[in-house]
């Protein structure tokens, strides 16, 4: 999964997404290639839920 299809699904910014790779908040990248990074699918989504269920706990 690549950066631009994560951030639809996760509401952060690049930079906080990238901070939060480089702190073990978030999954971490493969390198596809000299230019080309990219996420695993299952990691994003267990990133999602955690993120939800972080949300829905912070709200109440």
């Amino acid at each position: 999964m690549r950066l631009s299809q994560i951030l639809k699904l996760i509401p952060v910014s690049k930079a906080t997404w990238w901070n939060g790779c480089k702190t073990g908040q978030f999954p971490q990248p493969y390198k596809l290639g000299p230019r080309i990074t990219a996420w695993k699918t299952s990691d994003i989504y267990r990133c999602l839920q955690q993120f939800q269920l972080s949300r829905k706990n912070k709200s109440g």
